[in-house]
C-alpha cells in the first residue's frame, strides 16, 4: 500500500537523502521518494500493521520529523486539506522567513555600520571612536549579533542536531561557518579585555579590528535573504495545485420537492438533484436531466470553446455554465470527481521522483561531509602549510563552509519536474509520474490505436452519390426510412445524416434484415432494399456506374451501401470511421520532431491503408489482435523508447508495456489507469504536445544540475584560497551571497516553465495573425490546417482532404463576440460537404467552402438552429 508522510526539519538535498536512507532502513517497506520542496516522502510499505510507526521513529532517530496522513477513504474535507498542504505550507514557510529576514536586516545593518564604517569613512558617535572605546565598540557590535543568531537559530539547531547524528546538511555549513566566526568574535573580546587589564591599549585596538561578528549576522542575513527568495519560488511551482484546488465550487443548489436550497460542497451526495444558474459552476460530475446550458470546459480539456448540453449529456464539476438553467443528477461527488483526480494525479507525481534525480541524491549524500573535510583542510593548509595568520586562515575555512550549496543540488529536478506538471494540467496533459515525464523525452516512436485514437470512432457518411434522373432528396428519403429500423451502425450513421440534410422517413412495413446482405421493407408499399453489391445482384438490380464508384470508395476504406427500389438502383452512400480533424496534423508534427508514428489496427488491409494514407503515419500494422498490440510494442520497443497512444480496454496491455503510456482522456478507466500520461482533451495533438513538455522539462534539468555541479566545482577552490597568489579572495559575506544566489538562480531557471507552450502553438499564433480574426477562436491544430494551405488557390485541397469547389457566403445577425463565432463555425462545418467555415465577426459573414453543392436552405437551417439569425 501506498502512505504519505509529512516529514519536518529539511532544508536540503542532504537532509532528503538522509531520510530516505532512514525510511529505507525500516522492514516492510519496499521504495520511498521524498520531496523536498513539498517535504512529503511516499512510501510502498507492506500490508503488516505497525510499518507506518516504524518508519516515523526511524525518521525521528534521524533527526527529522515524519507523520503519516491517514488513508484515503470517503469524500471528505480532510483529503483535500491533505492536498492544500503543500500549497499552505509554502505560504506559511515564506511568511515565516520574511519576519527572521526583517529582524536581521534591522539588527545587521547597524551592525555591518559600525564595524565596518570607519573603513568607509563614515561618520560614527564619538563614543565608538579611538582606542579608549575599543570595548564599547566591540560589546555594541556582539549585542547586535544576538537578535539576529536568536531569530536565525533554527540554522544552529538543526545543524548541530544533524550533525551529531552523523547526517550534517546545509544548516550545519552555516552553523559552523557562522559559529566559528562568532567564536572567534568572542575569543577576540577576551583579547581586547586582557590587553586593556594589561594596559596594552594598542593591542586592544587591533583585537577590535578582527571581531568578525559583522561576518556572523552578514551570513545568516544573506542566507535567509536567499531562503527568503527561493520560497517565494518554490511557492509558485505549487501554483498548479492551487488554481486547480481554486477551481472547486464551495457551494451548491439543491432541489429537494421542487425548492431549491444552498449547501456546502461537501453535503452533495451522490444521486442529488442539482440546479446549475448561468455564471455559476457545475457542483460535481453528473448527467444534465433538464434545461439546457453552454458549458466552459476550459478548466477540465484547456478547450476554449464552450460546449452546448441538453438533456443526457455528461458534465463535469468545476467546468462553468456560461448561459441557460439546467439541472443535472450528481453520479459522483467529492474526491471522485474528475477534478479531485486531476489534483490527485498531479499531486501524486509531484512527489515522485525522476531516474535523473538519483545522480542529485548520491551526490548530496556526500556532499556535505565533503564540505566539512575541505574546510578543515584549508584550515589546516593555511595555518600550518603556509603559516597565514589565524584570521586568514579561519576566514577561507568559513568562506568554504558556507559558499557550498546542496540546495541548489536538491532544488534542481523536483522544482522543473513540480512546474512542468503543473503546466501540463493546465494545458490537459495529465503525466502521473516524474519518471513518465523523463522517459518521454526519449520517445523515438509512437504507435497509436487506429479506432477512437486515430479515427473518430464512430461510422459516418462520407459520400452520397445518387444514380442518374434520380435527386439527392429522393435517395436520402429512402435511405432514412428503410434504415430507420436497424440497429447497425452503419444504418445508424445514414439515418442521422439523412435528417441533417432534411429527409423525414415514410412510412415502412414488412422490414427485414438479410444476413450478410442488408435489408429491405416496404416503403409507401414500394419494395426498397439497402445492403451491399451482393444484394444488388442477388435481386437483379444492375447497379451500372455505380459499382465502380463503390469499388473506389472500398480502395478509401469505406463501406458503400446501395439503395433500390422498384427493382432500380436510387444510389450509393459510402460510411466510414472518419479520421479526427487533427490527427493528420499530430503526425506531421511528430515526424518534423523526429518520432516515427506506427498505427496499428485491427481493420483489413485495405482500410488501414487508406487511413494511412490519409494521416501519413509511417507504418500501418492492420489485422492485429488485442494480444498481438503487445507483441508490436515489444517488437519497435527494440529500436528505441515507445509511447502507445490508445483508448480502450483492449488497449491496456500495450499502454502498460509501452515505455510511455498515453491514453485518450475520452476512453475507458481501464486504459487510463494503464498510462502514463492522460489527454484530457482527446486531441492527438497533445501527444506532441507532451513530448515537447517533456523535453522542455529535460532541458531545464539539465541546465540546473549543471548551474549546480559548476558552481560547487568553480566556487569551493576559489573561496579555499586556490586564486590567493594572484589576489583573488574571497570573505565569509561574499560568499553566503553567492551561495544564496545560486539557489535561487535555480529555482527561477525551472519557473521559466510556467510560460511553456507547445512548438506548433506559435506557428498556430502566426497563422491566426495572418488570418485575421476568423480565426481568433479557432482551435490550434486547426489553424496548422489552415496555415499549410496558405497560398493556395481556391478550389485546392481543404483540411479534410476533399477538393473545394465553391463557396458561399450568408450574413449573420446576432453574433456578439468569438464564442459567437465559434458556434457559427461549428454549426457550418458540421453541415455535410462543407469542408471548412471561414466567420468574420466583423462583417458580420460567414463563408462556407463546400466539396459539393449543399442548398442554401441547409446552410441557412444550421446557423439558424445554433441561435442565429441569417439575412
Amino acid at each position: 500500500m501506498k502512505r504519505t508522510f509529512d516529514i519536518t526539519g529539511m532544508t536540503c538535498a542532504a537532509c532528503s537523502a538522509r531520510v530516505e536512507k532512514a525510511a529505507r532502513g525500516v522492514d516492510g517497506v519496499r521504495d520511498v521518494a521524498v520531496n523536498l520542496l513539498k517535504n512529503t516522502m511516499e512510501a510502498e510499505l507492506d500490508e503488516a500493521p505497525g510499518v507506518a510507526e516504524a518508519v516515523e521513529r526511524a525518521v525521528e532517530k534521524a533527526g527529522y520529523g515524519a507523520f503519516a496522513r491517514p488513508e484515503r477513504a470517503a469524500p471528505s474535507p480532510a483529503t483535500r486539506a491533505a492536498q492544500a498542504r503543500p500549497v499552505a505550507d509554502a505560504a506559511a514557510e515564506a511568511k515565516r522567513v520574511r519576519t527572521r529576514l526583517v529582524v536581521s536586516t534591522a539588527f545587521t545593518v547597524p551592525l555591518f555600520y559600525l564595524s565596518m564604517g570607519h573603513m568607509f569613512g563614515w561618520p560614527l558617535p564619538g563614543f565608538f571612536l579611538g582606542e579608549a572605546n575599543v570595548m564599547p565598540f566591540a560589546l555594541t557590535q556582539f549585542l547586535l549579533l544576538l537578535p539576529v543568531i536568536f531569530v536565525n537559530f533554527k540554522f544552529f539547531r538543526v545543524g548541530f542536531k544533524t550533525l551529531a547524528h552523523g547526517a550534517p546538511n546545509m544548516d550545519s555549513l552555516i552553523a559552523l561557518g557562522s559559529a566559528a566566526s562568532t567564536l572567534y568574535g568572542v575569543y577576540a573580546l577576551y583579547k581586547i579585555g586582557y590587553a586593556l587589564g594589561a594596559g596594552d591599549v594598542h593591542a586592544a585596538h587591533a583585537a577590535a579590528m578582527d571581531l568578525y561578528f559583522e561576518s556572523a549576522a552578514m551570513i545568516l542575513t544573506l542566507i535567509t535573504l536567499g531562503k527568503y527568495f527561493e520560497a517565494r519560488a518554490k511557492g509558485k511551482t505549487t501554483d498548479a495545485i492551487a488554481k486547480l484546488m481554486d477551481l472547486a465550487p464551495k457551494e451548491a443548489t439543491r432541489l429537494v420537492e421542487g425548492r431549491e436550497e444552498r449547501i456546502g460542497i461537501d453535503e452533495v451526495r451522490e444521486g442529488d438533484i442539482l440546479a446549475v444558474r448561468a455564471g455559476e459552476s457545475v457542483p460535481a460530475d453528473g448527467t444534465l436531466i433538464e434545461g439546457a446550458g453552454t458549458v466552459d470546459e476550459s478548466v477540465v480539456t484547456g478547450e476554449s470553446v464552450p460546449v452546448d448540453k441538453r438533456p443526457g449529456d455528461r458534465v463535469t464539476g468545476a467546468t462553468v455554465n456560461r448561459s441557460g438553467w439546467f439541472a443535472m443528477r450528481a453520479d459522483r461527488v467529492g474526491d471522485d470527481t474528475t477534478l479531485a483526480g486531476i489534483i490527485r494525479l498531479v499531486d501524486e507525481a509531484t512527489s515522485t521522483k525522476a531516474p535523473v534525480e538519483k545522480l542529485a541524491d548520491r551526490i548530496s549524500g556526500v556532499f556535505v561531509p565533503a564540505v566539512i573535510a575541505v574546510a578543515l583542510i584549508t584550515f589546516a593548509v593555511w595555518t600550518l602549510g603556509v603559516g597565514s595568520s589565524l584570521e586568514t586562515a579561519l576566514s577561507h575555512a568559513v568562506s568554504v563552509l558556507v559558499i557550498s550549496c546542496p540546495c541548489a543540488l536538491g532544488l534542481a529536478t523536483p522544482t522543473a519536474i513540480m512546474v512542468g506538471t503543473g503546466r501540463g494540467a493546465q494545458s490537459g496533459i495529465l503525466v502521473k509520474s516524474a519518471e513518465a515525464l523523463e522517459t518521454a523525452h526519449s520517445v523515438k516512436t509512437v504507435v497509436l490505436d487506429k479506432t477512437g485514437t486515430v479515427t473518430k470512432g464512430a461510422p459516418s457518411v462520407t459520400d452520397v452519390v445518387a444514380a442518374p434522373g434520380v435527386g439527392e432528396e429522393r435517395l436520402l428519403e429512402a435511405a432514412v426510412s428503410v434504415e430507420g429500423k436497424s440497429e447497425h451502425p452503419l444504418a445508424r450513421a445514414v439515418v442521422e445524416h439523412a435528417r441533417t440534410r432534411g429527409a423525414h422517413p415514410l412510412i415502412v412495413e414488412g422490414f427485414s434484415q438479410v444476413p450478410g446482405e442488408g435489408v429491405e421493407a416496404l416503403v409507401d408499399d414500394r419494395p426498397t432494399i439497402a445492403g451491399n453489391l451482393r444484394m444488388m445482384e442477388a435481386r437483379g438490380v444492375d447497379a451500372g456506374d455505380l459499382a465502380q464508384a463503390a469499388r473506389r470508395f472500398a480502395d478509401e476504406g469505406k463501406t458503400p451501401l446501395f439503395f433500390a427500389q422498384d427493382g432500380r438502383v436510387l444510389g450509393v452512400i459510402a460510411v466510414a470511421d472518419t479520421v479526427k480533424p487533427t490527427s493528420a496534423a499530430a503526425l506531421r508534427e511528430l515526424a518534423a520532431m523526429g518520432v516515427r508514428t506506427v498505427m496499428l489496427t485491427g481493420d483489413n488491409e485495405r482500410t488501414a491503408a487508406a487511413i494511412q494514407r490519409e494521416v501519413g503515419a509511417d507504418e500501418v500494422v492492420a489485422g492485429v489482435l488485442p494480444e498481438g498490440k503487445e507483441r508490436e510494442i515489444c517488437r519497435l520497443a527494440e529500436k528505441g523508447a515507445v509511447a502507445m497512444v490508445g483508448d480502450g480496454i483492449n488497449d491496456a496491455p500495450a499502454l502498460a508495456r509501452a515505455d510511455v503510456g498515453i491514453a485518450i482522456g475520452a476512453g475507458t478507466d481501464i486504459a487510463i489507469e494503464s498510462a502514463d500520461v492522460v489527454l484530457m482533451r482527446s486531441d492527438l495533438m497533445d501527444v506532441p504536445a507532451a513530448i515537447q513538455l517533456s523535453r522542455a522539462t529535460m532541458r531545464t534539468i539539465k541546465q540546473n544540475l549543471f548551474w549546480a555541479l559548476v558552481y560547487n566545482a568553480v566556487c569551493i577552490p576559489v573561496a579555499a584560497g586556490a586564486l590567493s597568489i594572484w589576489g583573488v579572495n574571497l570573505n565569509p559575506m561574499i560568499a553566503a551571497a553567492a551561495m544564496s544566489l545560486s539557489s535561487v538562480c535555480v529555482v527561477t531557471n525551472a519557473l521559466r516553465l510556467r510560460g511553456w507552450q507547445p512548438r506548433f502553438a506559435a506557428r498556430a499564433d502566426a497563422a491566426r495573425s495572418a488570418e485575421g480574426p476568423r480565426a481568433a477562436d479557432g482551435a490550434a491544430s486547426e489553424d496548422i490546417e489552415k496555415a499549410a494551405e496558405a497560398g493556395k488557390e481556391t478550389g485546392a485541397s481543404a483540411p479534410g482532404g476533399k477538393e473545394t469547389t465553391m463557396e458561399k457566403t450568408l450574413r449573420v445577425e446576432g453574433m456578439m463576440c468569438q464564442h459567437c463565432v465559434a458556434h457559427v463555425k461549428k454549426a457550418l462545418e458540421g453541415v455535410d460537404g462543407v469542408e471548412e467555415a471561414v466567420v468574420d465577426l466583423d462583417a458580420g459573414t460567414a463563408t462556407a467552402k463546400m466539396s459539393e453543392d449543399v442548398p442554401d436552405q441547409v446552410l441557412v437551417a444550421a446557423i439558424v438552429e445554433a441561435g442565429y439569425e441569417v439575412k
